[in-house]
């Protein structure tokens, strides 16, 4: 049965669809994996097997009469910052717990509606703030891969670390993620899935526990280009519950893969070759340009000149927003109540004990930002900054660039609990360095697999498209994968 879960979205939708297999079957597979491997991971945090049985069996029931939807009994995870109704949802946090929301959100409303089935809950960063999955109530992730020769764990990245080791462990055909400052495209990158943040705008953000309301972004995480574009094409759509989203028609994004890059202008940004960057990930990316310029397209290089103050100025932007978001989390209706003498000290009590660290940093940020004094400072001029790298964008656009090519990440997974990393949050936050910009300008990014470092660890190449142009996106990201080939994990657990 364990070879049932080897298979992708779109080889399962096809012996679905033809009855050679049942949808029974591949979620008792995929039940069966879970049960044996998520106490070496730790990437669920809840697994809904009775829910998932009962869907299977509606999805059977549909394939029976020929009347089954775009993801008809494929198995899917969920990560916990998604409202699913009557199963946990509390974005990996204290502060929410217990809580089972009576409704679903837009994104898995439109997934069921397809036919998809839910495994579960998946584990994540604390209200998706982080870059390892360390900063969970849960505890930290581990990423499925190991490097050569060592037993040491590595994080999966974050903050949809759940999401991005569920793929890559064979533990999900697909899994859902949010990407606020680079929190799906990292994670794939760290664990040789595709991960693809959509315009912002895409896809609807309600019912989706708020980080940063100007940031945030759903998107997939799957094990190839096809299976994240058959995924986004379902997630996506216009909704009156968020006035964000766009009405935009959503393209057939898997009708884009296998055409010709002749004639396509690829962007390579001069700032994004930091100081002290890996010779490996230098290596990586003139590999991209390579295949690309083989395929056909035009390489030029590019200026975006305010790429240097992003992550400074979404350091400012994102926890203001948050330190806003997260002032609902009071234990009054739902989730933890610790008492106090009055009202006020039941507030303090209860966001003392129920934040963790990391949230509790970035909400005394973000307060000091937006406070008297300091209000023009930092958080007006960060939104100043963040118009001139939008500007930056359009400029390089208007002159015909179809697509600029970037490293995903600056390096590959590091350890977990990695002192240095832990002990200095500049230097956790600096793995952003390359995926910030795409949420400052709203634009589409998608992280591809394109190779394996010196120890055998996965690095990703990342492509930055025009808004609402992610089928570009899905059409060079899929020659980048046919060139690089697929990767997966050596089993160990």
């Amino acid at each position: 049965m364990t070879e049932l879960t080897k298979l992708t979205i779109a080889e399962a939708r096809e012996k679905l669809k033809a009855r050679k297999i049942s949808a029974t079957e591949l979620t008792d597979a995929y039940l069966g994996a879970i049960d044996a491997a998520n106490e070496a991971f730790n990437a669920y945090v809840a697994v809904t097997h009775d829910k998932a049985r009962e869907m299977a069996k509606a999805s059977d029931a549909r394939l029976a009469k020929g009347e089954g939807g775009a993801l008809e009994g494929i198995p899917l995870g969920i990560k916990d910052l998604f409202a699913t109704e009557g199963v946990h949802t509390q974005a990996c946090s204290h502060v929410l717990d217990g809580f089972k929301p009576r409704y679903d959100s837009t994104v898995t409303a439109n997934l069921w509606a397809d036919g998809a089935v839910m495994l579960g809950k998946l584990n994540m960063d604390e209200f998706a703030m982080g870059s390892s999955n360390e900063t969970s109530y849960y505890g930290p992730v581990t990423n499925p891969w190991r490097a050569e020769g060592s037993n040491a764990q590595l994080v999966p990245g974050g903050s949809s670390g759940g999401s991005a080791a569920a793929v890559a462990a064979f533990l999900c055909a697909g899994a859902t993620a949010t990407d606020t400052g680079g929190s799906i495209r990292q994670p794939a990158a760290f664990t040789g899935t595709v991960g693809i943040k959509p315009t912002y705008g895409r896809v609807s953000r309600w019912g989706i526990v708020a980080f940063a309301s100007s940031l945030d972004q759903a998107g997939p995480i799957a094990r190839d280009v096809r299976d994240a574009a058959i995924m986004l094409k379902s997630m996506a759509s216009v909704d009156d519950k968020d006035t964000t989203s766009v009405d935009r028609a959503v393209p057939d994004y898997e009708a884009a893969l296998g055409k010709s890059l002749k004639g396509m202008k690829v962007g390579i940004p001069k700032e994004y070759r930091m100081d002290g960057m890996p010779a490996e990930i230098e290596t990586l990316w003139q590999k991209g340009i390579a295949w690309l310029r083989d395929a056909g397209a035009e390489i030029v290089d590019i200026s975006l000149p305010h790429t240097k103050y992003a992550l400074p100025a979404y350091y400012i932007v994102a926890p203001a927003e948050a330190s806003s978001n997260l002032a609902r989390y009071d234990g009054v209706r739902y989730g933890l109540r610790v008492p106090g003498k009055d009202i006020i000290e039941m507030y303090e009590n209860t966001r003392a004990a129920g934040f963790g660290d990391e949230v509790k940093r970035r909400i005394m940020i973000g307060t000091y930002v937006l406070s008297a004094g300091y209000y023009d400072a930092y958080y007006l001029q960060a939104q100043k900054v963040r118009t001139l790298i939008k500007r930056d964008f359009e400029n390089v656009f208007a002159d015909g660039v179809d697509v600029i090519l970037t490293p995903a990440t600056p390096s590959a997974a590091f350890g977990v609990a990695d002192q240095e990393m832990n002990s200095d949050p500049v230097k956790m936050y600096l793995n952003d360095v390359f995926t910030v910009t795409v949420n400052m300008a709203g634009l589409p990014g998608i992280a591809v697999p394109a190779g394996l470092d010196s120890r055998g660890l996965p690095l990703g190449l990342q492509l930055i498209g025009r808004p609402f142009d992610e089928e570009t996106l899905f059409q060079t990201a899929h020659v980048i994968e046919q060139a690089a080939g697929r990767f997966e994990p050596q089993k160990w657990w």
